[in-house]
């Protein structure tokens, strides 16, 4: 995977996170957390982020990259 679509895959993740977590964070506000609607919110947040915590599984952070002299372009390796 090239980092370009890396980065489009996880900013799609996480606009969809944030989507779903703004309805749910909603309906806390208008007090439904329970039912058919929040049970939906709750099912959308987990899906979420679990797509998210699949697009970046595959990351490898190089934690001293300073050290050896590589660019901070080579930090982020997504997996093939």
């Amino acid at each position: 995977m090239s980092n370009d679509t890396f980065r489009f895959e996880a900013h799609q993740s996480l606009l969809e996170l944030d989507a779903a977590t703004t309805k749910m964070m909603m309906l806390v506000v208008a007090g439904e957390v329970s039912g058919c609607l929040w049970k939906e919110a709750f099912s959308r947040v987990g899906s979420a982020y679990t797509a998210l915590a699949s697009v970046v599984a595959g990351v490898q952070i190089d934690p001293m990259p300073a050290l050896d002299g590589r660019s901070s372009d080579d930090l982020i390796t997504p997996e093939k």
